[in-house]
C-alpha cells in the first residue's frame, strides 16, 4: 500500500476489536464517519484497516467560559480552534489486515500501539479492499456502533471512488451479500438498503 504524505492522527488506545485515535481540530477535514484509515503495526508492513465510526470533540475549561461570554472575538474561537491541545477523539473499528500473504477481511492478530501513525485509506486502497465483501460481518456483529449506518457509509465512500460504470453494479452486488447475510432480518436488510440506494434511484 502507498504510504500518503501526512498521518492523521495518533493512536490513543487500541485492541483487536477497534481503537482510538487522536487529532487535532484543523486536521478533521480528512476525516469522515465511513472512512476508511490503515495503521502499520509491524516493521513487516502489517497493517491494519479500519472504518470510522465516531467522531468526539472534549471540552475544556476555556471552552466553557468562551460558551458563556458575549460576543468573543472571531480571531480567539479560530485559534481555540486550530490550536487547543485537547485531542479530537477518532474511534475505529477493524475490519480487515495487510500481511505478506496479501488482503484479510478478518480482525487482525495485533491491535495498533499508541502513537502509531493513522492514514487514510486512497482510492485504490479502499477499491482493493472493497472487491471482497466479506468484512460485512465485522461490521453488523461489532457491539456499541452504530453498525447499519456505518456500513452504509462506507459503502457509499467505496463506490464513490469507483469509476462512475462501476458504481451501480457494486451497489448491487453489496445489496446481494447484505441480503445473504440478514435473510433472517428483513427490518434490518431493508433500511442499510435504504441508506445504500442511489440519489438518482431514491427519487424516481
Amino acid at each position: 500500500m502507498g504510504e500518503q504524505s501526512q498521518p492523521i492522527a495518533y493512536v490513543l488506545r487500541g485492541s483487536t476489536t477497534g481503537f482510538v485515535c487522536g487529532t487535532r481540530v484543523n486536521r478533521l477535514g480528512a476525516t469522515a464517519f465511513g472512512r476508511f484509515v490503515r495503521v502499520t503495526v509491524a516493521e513487516g508492513g502489517e497493517t491494519v484497516l479500519g472504518l470510522i465510526y465516531g467522531i468526539r470533540i472534549d471540552d475544556d475549561p476555556l471552552v466553557r467560559q468562551l460558551v458563556l461570554a458575549e460576543d468573543v472575538p472571531e480571531s480567539t474561537v479560530n485559534d481555540q480552534r486550530v490550536n487547543r491541545m485537547v485531542p479530537v477523539e477518532i474511534s475505529v473499528l477493524n475490519v480487515g489486515y495487510r500481511d505478506g500473504r496479501g488482503l484479510h477481511h478478518s480482525l487482525p492478530p495485533r491491535p495498533p500501539l499508541s502513537l502509531h501513525l493513522v492514514f487514510m485509506c486512497d482510492d485504490a486502497e479502499v477499491i482493493a479492499f472493497t472487491r471482497e465483501l466479506s468484512f460485512f460481518r465485522l461490521v453488523l456483529n461489532a457491539p456499541d456502533v452504530p453498525s447499519e449506518d456505518l456500513l452504509a457509509a462506507a459503502l457509499g465512500v467505496a463506490a464513490d471512488v469507483r469509476e462512475s460504470d462501476a458504481r451501480m453494479q457494486f451497489l448491487i452486488d453489496a445489496g446481494r451479500e447484505l441480503a445473504r447475510l440478514l435473510n433472517h432480518d428483513p427490518r434490518r436488510l431493508e433500511n442499510i438498503l435504504r441508506l445504500i440506494k442511489p440519489e438518482e434511484v431514491s427519487h424516481e
